[in-house]
């Protein structure tokens, strides 16, 4: 038994349907109630397989709902799912490093001049290493320099230069080349080094600052740190959530380059991406196990090896990197951490 009707007449539809149908109805099993694309409504006691995908309900035999199974999701949705996973997979993970991260430095200095010293050694230690190979750079350059006036002598005196020492002088000029790289390498690390120690310093004496007023400190800026790395928002109250709800759909208006697909209460999200350079952004809210939420943010590019490099690039990754701190700008003074 299957019956259609129009939004417009569906609870008229339906009283008539118990009015007229109520042996029925009382025989039958279960009775399912749901509504296609068109809008239409549908009353039977068997769903078929091309209405399966549609959100339906099961009601009794007084009519009430019973159940409520969801509409079936799409492989959008789906894709969508997994990638979330990964993301809380990598957001717990980068919480983890930043908490073992925090307690081996707690471990190992006392305070701020212990680090201090720590770094002023490793940077001699960095400076006595280029001035090793600076000393074997000025060994090669002479080196270089003697054989290259045996060659000219040979060219003045109207001789060949010998095929040895060509090869000598060749070899020469590549090792000094490598020595200018291994400089530029040892400066490099030398930078990217006092940085991360100038990180750690400044960290530390967060730690040491914070410990006493704030026991959740250390993960509370581990989640900072996530969130700038995956592009998520994380909310303080139901209410900032609303909030920033509704500044996470401009965000993806602003951002991606195709429509909006998908808009519902926890998604928002945009068609599929159909050209190499289109950027498809979609927010997701999600529900954690302390009763707190956050939005977390999804950009897919073209399946393709151009769409593959933007979804890389630079580009995307300073969208992730500003989805919280457009949100925090579009709230409240109040509501903003």
């Amino acid at each position: 038994m299957k019956t259609v009707f129009s939004k417009k007449n569906s609870v008229f539809a339906f009283l008539l349907i118990i009015l007229c149908g109520q042996a029925s109805i009382v025989n039958a099993k279960k009775m399912y109630r749901w509504v296609d694309e068109s809008g239409k409504v549908f009353y039977s006691d068997k769903v078929t397989p091309k209405d399966v995908k549609h959100r339906r309900e099961s009601l009794n035999q007084s009519a009430r709902v019973v159940k409520i199974v969801e509409k079936q999701k799409t492989e959008a949705e789906l894709e969508l799912f997994k990638r979330l996973t990964l993301l809380k997979k990598q957001q717990e993970a980068i919480i983890n490093k930043q908490k073992s991260h925090d307690k081996v430095l707690l471990s190992t200095f006392r305070n701020v001049d212990d680090m201090v010293v720590a770094l002023k050694g490793q940077m001699l230690a960095f400076d006595g290493k280029r001035k090793v190979v600076r000393g074997n750079l000025n060994r090669l350059e002479q080196q270089l320099l003697q054989k290259q006036r045996r060659a000219a002598q040979y060219e003045r005196d109207g001789r060949r230069v010998p095929v040895t020492l060509l090869t000598d002088i060749s070899e020469s000029k590549a090792q000094i080349d490598n020595a200018y790289v291994e400089i530029s390498n040892q400066f490099q690390k030398k930078r990217k080094s006092r940085q991360a120690f100038e990180q750690d310093i400044a960290r530390f004496s967060f730690l040491i600052r914070t410990q006493q007023e704030d026991a959740r400190s250390g993960y509370q800026t581990a989640e900072k740190q996530a969130e700038k790395e995956l592009g998520l928002f994380i909310c303080e109250t139901s209410i900032q959530c609303d909030q920033a709800w509704v500044s996470a759909k401009q965000f993806v208006r602003i951002n991606s380059t195709v429509p909006i697909d998908i808009e519902t209460d926890t998604l928002i999200m945009s068609q599929t991406p159909y050209k190499d350079e289109d950027l498809s952004l979609s927010v997701s809210k999600m529900d954690e196990s302390d009763g707190s939420q956050q939005l977390f943010l999804d950009i897919r590019c073209r399946k393709s090896s151009l769409g593959k490099a933007l979804c890389l690039g630079a580009r995307v990754r300073e969208i992730r990197h500003s989805f919280s701190d457009f949100i925090k700008s579009t709230l409240p003074e109040a509501e903003v951490r």
